[in-house]
């Protein structure tokens, strides 16, 4: 971590572009080149320019009140562990810890650190831990939507959770607790979908102008979310392709994703193509028949959205997120 933080150091002084995803080649001049995680299979090369992760890490700041010393327990070679650096750097330094958390380590004063909700699951489930963390000023929990019953454990364990929302392109999380950072601009459009704007934003995709141009419109990242506004505080509903027909039916996977992780948390929920409904909604859980799944969520889903397939898999392949491994799932599927 120490060589890697001193290139980080280097870079935010003025130094030359860092190249941080796999491979060995060279980032354009003031940028960072990193890799997001590709949980759907298409892993993507990010260029983040030296004002944007500045920008971003003041306004994390801003919205602390404190700059922080920061514990990084995430790979600095993607986006989170990356501002993690920054935000340690520009504020009161940074702390290696190993990610089980084993080793944190708080001073008792200005501790901030960056997990995944699998990390906090875990720690969760080890009460030294879970005291640990429940001295740190803030807990940021990001890769992926947080379970309001985690967030309720960790509530109870006196742990100050964060839930934030961004991704590589806006130089991480920058919604944290439904409200955007200081210069943060998220905008709606139709059916809900989420642009973020403001000074965070990514410079686009190496070698893939098209693609650039597609995600960064009028100044903004479009993402593939969709959210609503409630009082004032931005909630994500799901992907905008979450939305399916199956059987002439329109079924909001969010939906059933939702219902299956109040009943086991180790879920994931997909639709794949079927000749017979147009598209099958596929349940992937640790245990259970589907007869036992489909007579579980029937209460509180309607019954077309009721999975048509079980998939037994123990443990769920998360990717470095968090986030269940779309890819891989999909391998496991029977036609």
């Amino acid at each position: 971590m120490q060589d890697l933080a001193t290139s980080v150091a280097r870079f935010l002084d003025g130094g030359p572009g860092l190249w941080l995803a796999d491979g060995d080649s060279t980032a354009p001049e003031g940028t960072v080149v990193v890799a997001t995680s590709g949980s759907s299979g298409d892993a993507k090369l990010v260029v983040l320019g030296r004002e944007a992760l500045v920008a971003a890490a003041l306004s994390s700041a801003e919205r602390l009140g404190f700059a922080g010393r920061w514990h990084l327990t995430l790979s600095p070679r993607y986006v989170a562990g990356l501002m993690v650096l920054v935000r340690g750097l520009l504020g009161d330094g940074v702390v290696a810890a190993d990610p089980s958390l084993a080793s944190l380590r708080p001073s008792g004063e200005g501790d901030c650190v960056s997990i995944v909700g699998t990390q906090l699951y875990r720690a969760l489930e080890q009460p030294d831990v879970a005291g640990a963390l429940a001295r740190f000023d803030a807990v940021l929990v990001g890769g992926a939507a947080l379970r309001p019953d985690l967030r309720d454990r960790a509530r109870r364990a006196g742990i100050r959770v964060i839930e934030t929302y961004g991704m590589s392109e806006t130089c991480g999380g920058v919604v944290w607790d439904g409200v955007p950072l200081p210069g943060v601009d998220v905008r709606l459009g139709e059916l809900g979908r989420v642009a973020i704007a403001g000074p965070s934003v990514f410079d686009g995709y190496l070698g893939r102008p098209e693609l650039t141009a597609a995600t960064l419109v009028d100044g903004a990242v479009l993402t593939r979310d969709r959210a609503h506004w409630e009082d004032g505080v931005l909630v994500i509903d799901g992907r905008v392709d979450d939305v399916v027909i199956s059987g002439g039916v329109n079924v909001d996977l969010a939906a059933v994703r939702a219902a299956a992780a109040r009943l086991d948390p180790d879920t994931a929920v997909l639709a794949v193509d079927d000749p017979e409904w147009g598209a099958r909604v596929v349940l992937f859980a640790p245990s259970g028949s589907l007869e036992q799944w489909r007579d579980r969520l029937r209460a509180g889903l309607p019954a077309a959205c009721l999975p048509r397939q079980v998939v037994l898999v123990d443990p769920l392949p998360r990717g470095l997120g968090g986030k269940p491994d779309r890819e891989k799932l999909l391998q496991l599927v029977e036609p």
